[in-house]
């Protein structure tokens, strides 16, 4: 009888929570016997990333990332760990279609997204990430999704991504010339490959883009938490 598998997104998640567990713990405590128990976990959390990548230089890489964690150590409040926040915006046009950019790190295809910034709301970001990556001027319309990155896979830094469902109303198409290789309008059934986790959101974007009404799209709760699949 074959015992249960563990996905590699599993194992980056659990080396990701030890990491943040150990780091927040770092933030609060003072006492000599607990840092160590916590540097114990951070080792502990390295290994587990090392072992995903599964190559002899991401065992060397270890120690690395246990000096950016260390980094990052704050104290009090600034030292608990939290999720980054991202903010994406499904643009839509008069021909409902979407508009995508082509990432230049990675070659996958994505709406429009970046990192939230200090000082700008959340609908701000959207629509200044917007016009940077493309060109396009864009008015918010509404929240459409709150997803955990780490969780769907788009991403191996724990992050929340707000996307905002915009509409399209000037602005010419352009791509930046540091962020995106590519940019351009797709209908529903004619997306570019490969588009980073399209059959988790485009159905629910489309049916935005062409009016329809559609609740906030979340992460739904696993039971249990930690064991409760991969989805």
């Amino acid at each position: 009888m074959e015992g249960p598998t563990v996905s590699d997104r599993d194992l980056l998640r659990w080396s990701e929570t030890l990491a943040g567990i150990a780091r927040t713990g770092l933030g609060f405590t003072d006492n000599l016997y607990e840092r160590e128990r916590f540097e114990e976990v951070l080792k502990v959390a390295a290994d587990i990333r090392a072992a995903v990548e599964e190559s002899e230089e991401a065992l060397r890489e270890a120690d690395h990332h246990i000096d950016e964690w260390m980094k990052h150590v704050g104290s009090g409040v600034a030292g608990y760990v939290t999720p980054k926040v991202a903010v994406g915006a499904v643009v839509g046009n008069d021909d409902g279609e979407i508009l995508l950019v082509q990432r230049a790190d990675s070659g996958i295809w994505l709406y429009p997204t970046g990192w939230a910034d200090v000082g700008y709301s959340a609908s701000e970001v959207a629509v200044k990430e917007v016009e940077e990556e493309t060109g396009i001027r864009c008015v918010p319309e509404r929240l459409i999704a709150v997803l955990d990155g780490l969780r769907l896979g788009f991403t191996r830094v724990p992050l929340y991504s707000l996307v905002f469902h915009c509409r399209a109303v000037g602005g010419e198409l352009r791509c930046h010339p540091l962020e995106c290789r590519d940019a351009g309008w797709f209908a529903e059934d004619a997306l570019p490959e490969p588009v980073a986790g399209a059959q988790l959101w485009s159905r629910h974007a489309f049916a935005a883009i062409r009016g329809e009404h559609v609740e906030v799209l979340f992460d739904p709760p696993r039971d249990p938490t930690w064991r409760g699949g991969t989805d």
